[in-house]
């Protein structure tokens, strides 16, 4: 279920991505988030909000963006929070297409935006010229969970058997994930550990099967993916957990934390509800209200217990805050990464 697109395929594993390249992984999706644009535009008039909303993912459909949209959906539409909910798809540039779409929509209360870590990473790794400031954040909903893993056979039965060999030797233990949070989530182990993060062989996988399958052919020793990609294969015998990264243990979930072995390690990918910018209170809040309406129905805790979600709800300053804590830390890590 990870959100984010997984580095190109041939570009380098670690260092700098060339601007080059950034500038036009941007350039080819901009018709697309054109076309998409004119979607939303199309739909969004500006009116009451309970009786039309565009739910736009801000990638491809199957991912968890798309998936957060499409139970939010569902969930308004049978409880009749709102009349009439649509979904647009909107991908490119790890979400910032999207986000710059909605963020023209200033003053507009009839789009919504599914958003998250990716998101705020994808901001902060594109140089986004829009940010999370130009936008309405209303409600983190859910936070999804990393997990380390090898392969079922792997020489590695912990996660200090795995980290002592990896310190021992970076480039000699390769890792793998489904998207640029996971990279993220392998350089805050790696601070945590004492490795130089840009020592690390690191493979880009174009989502999480492809990723697993990195790690049951042997290209990489070790991932970090979402624990929904991962499940089966761990409960299959597949695959091995090393450690959960959630800053506590989660029930349910039969996997030591991160934490608990001695590294502080607890990025979540968590997932928010965004409006666009230039609201004023009464209509912030009256979005806000929706989404919280949706989340405490028997169609979202369906969808929580499908997805492998945890609940967690941030609203208000806190929100504002939290944001912000995160934005910090994010942009510590791609330091790490030296970018």
């Amino acid at each position: 279920m990870s959100d984010q697109p997984a580095t190109e395929p041939g570009a380098q594993p670690r260092g700098r991505r060339p601007i080059a390249r950034v500038v036009g992984a941007a350039v080819a999706v901009a018709s697309i988030g054109v076309a998409a644009y004119g979607s939303v535009t199309s739909a969004a008039a500006g009116g009451d909000p309970t009786t039309s909303v565009t739910i736009v993912a801000p990638a491809a459909a199957g991912g968890g963006w798309d998936g957060a949209a499409r139970a939010m959906q569902q969930a308004a539409r049978a409880n009749g929070i709102v009349n009439s909910v649509q979904v647009v798809n909107m991908p490119g540039a790890g979400g910032t297409i999207a986000l710059g779409n909605v963020a023209r929509l200033e003053g507009q209360t009839d789009t919504l935006l599914i958003g998250g870590t990716g998101l705020l990473a994808a901001e902060i790794q594109y140089g986004s010229a829009v940010t999370h400031d130009d936008i309405t954040p209303l409600a983190v909903t859910v936070e999804e969970y990393d997990v380390i893993v090898v392969p079922a056979d792997s020489p590695y039965e912990t996660l200090d058997d795995l980290v002592a060999a990896w310190g021992e030797s970076p480039g000699s233990v390769p890792w793998t994930g489904g998207g640029s949070f996971d990279q993220l989530v392998v350089t805050d182990l790696a601070v945590s550990a004492g490795i130089e993060p840009t020592d690390t062989s690191y493979i880009p996988s174009d989502g999480g099967g492809e990723a697993i399958q990195a790690l049951l052919n042997g290209t990489a020793a070790a991932a970090a993916g979402g624990y929904p990609d991962n499940i089966d294969q761990i409960e299959s015998g597949r695959l091995r957990a090393l450690a959960l990264v959630a800053s506590e243990p989660v029930e349910g979930i039969d996997i030591p934390t991160a934490v608990e072995q001695g590294y502080d390690v607890t990025l979540t990918n968590w997932r928010m509800v965004a409006a666009p910018g230039g609201l004023d209170d009464a209509q912030t809040t009256q979005l806000s209200d929706i989404v919280l309406e949706t989340l405490e129905t028997p169609e979202w805790a369906e969808a929580m217990e499908r997805y492998h979600w945890t609940e967690r709800i941030i609203t208000g300053d806190e929100l504002d805050a939290f944001v912000a804590d995160e934005r910090e830390r994010i942009e510590a890590l791609y330091e790490e990464l030296g970018r």
